[in-house]
C-alpha cells in the first residue's frame, strides 16, 4: 500500500464542544491518519511487528526469527507444486450428518463459505521440479483440520490413487484431531487410513509425511507418523494429548519445549526439521534420489 493512502482528506468526525456549560456536538471535516486492519502483524515468537505484506513474500515467515505462521493449502501448494501442475481430485465429497449432531451441517457450510474449500484436507496430483506426485495438503482453517470420515476418505484415495500410478505419495498434516461431532466414525478413519497405509508399503510405495503447524491427536496417531520419510516444519507443535492433560495423568511436569519438533527429532521420532524456503528442494532431491534408485531396479 502506498504511504500516501495511509492519510485520507475530509474524514468526517464529531467534536465534542463545551459552551456555557451545555455540551454541543459539531461535525468538522480534518485530515487524519488512517491505519487499514491488518496492516501489521505481531510476530508470537520475537514480539516484533512486521509488515504482513512484507510478511507474505517472506513465504509467511518472520523476517526477524524465521518464525512459521499457519497457512492454508492454497498458499502451501503455490510453494510445492510447479506452477500449474496441481489437479485436484475428490473435490466435492463433503460430509454427512450421520449422527444428526445438532448444527453440525450448517457449521460445515459456514467454514466452506469462509475457506474457500469443502473439506480440511486437498488432495490431488501435481509435479515438483517435473516429478509427478500424489499430494495431500490439511489446512487448519476448516474446523481446525479436524479429521471426520471425508478426510480419511480423501486420504485413503489418494494412497490407492500413488499405488495404481506407482507414484510417490507426499502429505502435509495440520490438525487438531478426530472430529467430535462424528464420534467413532471419526476415531475409524485412524485405522482406516493407516491400514492403507500398509497396503502402500507394502506395494514399494514411497510416503513422506511432512508435519507442520500444528499435527495433533489422531492424525499424528495415524498417517502423519506413518512415512517412510518424516519432515518437521520448523516451529511445529506435534503430540497426541494436550501438554496439561498428561502432565495431570502422569502427574510429573514435563519440559517445556516437550511437543515441538525439535523436542521430537531430538529423540527420534522425526528424521529431519526443515525451513519453509528449503523445503521444496528438499522434497525435489528426495523425490529424485527415489527415481534414480527405481530406475537401478
Amino acid at each position: 500500500m502506498p504511504i500516501g493512502d495511509l492519510f485520507k482528506k475530509n474524514l468526517k468526525y464529531i467534536e465534542l464542544h463545551s459552551q456555557n456549560g451545555v455540551d454541543r456536538e459539531e461535525r468538522v471535516e480534518k485530515e487524519v491518519p488512517y491505519i487499514p486492519d491488518n496492516l501489521f502483524v505481531k510476530c508470537p515468537s520475537c514480539g516484533e511487528k512486521l509488515y504482513t505484506e512484507e510478511v507474505a513474500a517472506n513465504l509467511n515467515s518472520c523476517k526477524y526469527c524465521e518464525h512459521h505462521f499457519r497457512i492454508g493449502n492454497v498458499d502451501r501448494l503455490k510453494m510445492i507444486a510447479d506452477e500449474g501442475s496441481f489437479v485436484e481430485i475428490d473435490k466435492n465429497m463433503t460430509s454427512v450428518n450421520t449422527l444428526d449432531y445438532p448444527g453440525y451441517l450448517e457449521k460445515i457450510a459456514g467454514y466452506q463459505k469462509s475457506s474457500g474449500i469443502t473439506e480440511a484436507i486437498v488432495t490431488g496430483t501435481c509435479t515438483i521440479n517435473s516429478i509427478k506426485v500424489v499430494i495431500g495438503v490439511m489446512d487448519s482453517n476448516f474446523m481446525m483440520g479436524s479429521m471426520g470420515s471425508v478426510v480419511g476418505e480423501k486420504v485413503t484415495r489418494a494412497i490407492e490413487k500413488a499405488m495404481v500410478e506407482k507414484l510417490p505419495l507426499i502429505i502435509f498434516t495440520a490438525s487438531g484431531g478426530a472430529r467430535m461431532q462424528e464420534g467413532i466414525i471419526s476415531l475409524m478413519q485412524m485405522a482406516k487410513t493407516s491400514s492403507a497405509i500398509k497396503r502402500f508399503s507394502d506395494a514399494g510405495g514411497l510416503y513422506i509425511t511432512v508435519i507442520t503447524d500444528p499435527t495433533t491427536g489422531g492424525v499424528t496417531a495415524s498417517f502423519a507418523m506413518l512415512g517412510d520419510i518424516i519432515i518437521g516444519e520448523k516451529g511445529a507443535l506435534i503430540g497426541f494429548a494436550g501438554k496439561r492433560v498428561i502432565e495431570q495423568t502422569i502427574k510429573q511436569k514435563l519440559p517445556d519445549e516437550f511437543q515441538t519438533v525439535e523436542f521430537l527429532k531430538e529423540k527420534g521420532f522425526i528424521d529431519t526439521i526443515v525451513a519453509r524456503k528449503d523445503m521444496k528442494a528438499l522434497l525435489s532431491r528426495i523425490l529424485i534420489l527415489h527415481q534414480e534408485v527405481q530406475n537401478d531396479n
